[in-house]
């Protein structure tokens, strides 16, 4: 399973948000950079970059997004307010490995579908789930979607991925977290990316075993220390078959 360390920004910070609240950011006073190089120096494969500030259609961080990808030499995949073809077009130009798409995915899926067969293998398709509805812009309003019949409209759709977040237990129950992805999983026709899920490296090996979930977001235990992207990445890796020891 692919562990995606994180980085979030608003206002040229890295952050970490409960639910989506872009009001009371988890501020981290860290150096991005650094923090990137180091991850790619441990042996992660990709990174996920969220423009929190991106969501509400600024373009404050965009020099500090180019500069995290110059940086990070592994593949960035990039969400945060993405609307339109051409500016998706822009930061694959810019070396972006995927772009993440949700809130214009509901809105013109057949747009977003067309986007997908132009570029195969990066678009991710975003799903977050509060309440059994699909939330959008930046997960403030609720749509008239279910999240079964967001994922049918996109099933011949050759998607890089499709990022599931469960809002409603994004605290406390992580049991119906794993519940609603694990659903979720078995109807996304694409490799499914947990967000939001991972505490403790016993949710990553939770994860692991869950039909149709090849990745995990990991942002807020990682900069709090909880574990190391190391630990994470031990813990995804496929289990070794046992070898007989023949004498």
């Amino acid at each position: 399973m692919m562990i995606y360390p994180t980085l979030e920004l608003l206002g040229g910070r890295c952050v970490t948000l409960s639910r989506g609240n872009m009001d009371q950011p988890s501020i981290w006073h860290v150096d991005p950079l650094e923090i990137v190089r180091d991850w790619a120096g441990t042996g992660a494969s990709w990174m996920h970059l969220t423009d929190f500030d991106g969501v509400d259609g600024r373009n404050d961080n965009a020099d500090l997004v180019q500069e995290i990808i110059l940086a990070a030499q592994i593949p960035v995949q990039l969400g945060g307010g993405f609307r339109t073809a051409d500016g998706v077009a822009q930061w694959i130009d810019k070396g972006v490995g995927r772009v993440v798409i949700g809130t214009w995915a509901a809105q013109d899926p057949d747009g977003v579908k067309a986007l997908a067969k132009r570029y195969p293998d990066q678009i991710v398709l975003s799903v977050a789930v509060w309440k059994g509805q699909v939330m959008l812009n930046g997960w403030r309003n609720a749509s008239a979607l279910s999240p079964e019949t967001f994922l049918r409209a996109f099933a011949d759709t050759p998607l890089a991925a499709v990022m599931i977040t469960d809002i409603d237990s994004d605290i406390d129950d992580y049991d119906a977290q794993m519940g609603v992805i694990s659903g979720l999983a078995t109807k996304a026709s694409a490799p499914v990316i947990a967000s939001g899920v991972v505490r403790s490296l016993d949710d990553i090996a939770r994860l692991k075993y869950i039909p149709g979930v090849d990745g995990a977001i990991v942002g807020r235990a990682l900069f709090s220390k909880t574990f190391t992207l190391s630990d994470a990445l031990e813990v995804a890796a496929p289990d070794r078959e046992p070898v007989a020891d023949f004498m």
